[in-house]
C-alpha cells in the first residue's frame, strides 16, 4: 500500500516538526505550522516556534504538555454505525459508544474520521493514522459523502431545488453536490464539504423531519452489505483512493 510504505520510511527518517505533528493526528500540516508558531510545542522540553526544524522518533515532542507519538501499527476500519450510538470516546450522558463496536484486541487508540450524529446510521471510518484523518477531513480533499434520507412526509421539490443552489440558514450556507428524489419520501444526497447536522438543518428549514438518515458512501468506499454494528478492515486500494 503506497501510503503505509511512505509512512514507514518517514518514521525511520528525520521529519519536519509540522509533519510530525500532522502524522500524530494533531491537525493538517498548515494548521500544525500555526500551532508551533503559537509556542504550544516543545521538543525535548524546549519550546520551539520553528515548524521546519527536523525531529527524530526518539525526540520527546509535546503539545500543551502532552506527549505526541506517531503510531507504529496503523488501523483503517469501515463500520456500519447503528442509530443510537455516539461517535465520541466518552459521553457524559452515558449513551452507547460506537467505538465499543470495534473488534476486540485493538491496543492502539482508534478514533472516528468525522462523525455521524446519534440518530444517524451508516458508513463511518475509524483509524489511528493522523495523516489519513487530516487529509480526508479537510474540505479541500473534495471527497464525496452519499446519504439516503427517508422523511416522515412527502418531500417538496423546492427542497431539492434550493439545496442544490444553496440555502442560507442562520447565516450559514448549505449546498449539496447532488440531490435526487428516489421516492415520494426518500432522497439521495451527495455532500462534499459536509457541515455539522447539515441535512437535518435543511430538512428542518422546510419543516421536514427524517425517519432514517443513512450514509452509504465515502469517496469510493461503499457501505454495501455490511451489517448494522459490524465493521471490516479497509482494503489497501480503498485507503489509497482517499489519499490520491
Amino acid at each position: 500500500m503506497m501510503h503505509q510504505a511512505v509512512l514507514k520510511q518517514e518514521q525511520n527518517d528525520a521529519l519536519r516538526l509540522q509533519r510530525y505533528l500532522a502524522l500524530a493526528g494533531v491537525a493538517s500540516r498548515r494548521a500544525c505550522k500555526d500551532i508551533v508558531l503559537a509556542g504550544r510545542v516543545t521538543v525535548n522540553g524546549v519550546t520551539t516556534c520553528t515548524s521546519g526544524i527536523k525531529v527524530q522518533d526518539t525526540d520527546i515532542i509535546c503539545l500543551d504538555g502532552e506527549r505526541l507519538i506517531i503510531e507504529k501499527k496503523l488501523h483503517y476500519i469501515a463500520m456500519n454505525k447503528p442509530e443510537g450510538y455516539i461517535c465520541t470516546q466518552k459521553d457524559p450522558q452515558n449513551r452507547p459508544l460506537a467505538v465499543s463496536l470495534l473488534p476486540p484486541g485493538i491496543k492502539e487508540r482508534i478514533y472516528s474520521v468525522g462523525r455521524l450524529d446519534f440518530r444517524s446510521c451508516g458508513l463511518i471510518l475509524w483509524t489511528n493514522d493522523g495523516y489519513f484523518t487530516a487529509k480526508i477531513s479537510h474540505p479541500s480533499s473534495g471527497i464525496e459523502k452519499e446519504y439516503i434520507v427517508e422523511a416522515v412526509a412527502a418531500i417538496p421539490d423546492a427542497l431539492c431545488d434550493e439545496f442544490l443552489k444553496g440555502i442560507t440558514i442562520d447565516g450559514e450556507l448549505y449546498r449539496c453536490s447532488e440531490i435526487e428524489k428516489i421516492g415520494k419520501k426518500t432522497l439521495r444526497i451527495v455532500l462534499i464539504e459536509g457541515k455539522n447536522r447539515e441535512i437535518r438543518r435543511v430538512l428542518s428549514y422546510f419543516h421536514m423531519h427524517s425517519k432514517t438518515l443513512r450514509r452509504i458512501r465515502i469517496g469510493k468506499i461503499r457501505l454495501g452489505s455490511l451489517a448494522s454494528g459490524a465493521s471490516r478492515p479497509l482494503e489497501p486500494a480503498e485507503i489509497d483512493s482517499l489519499l490520491l
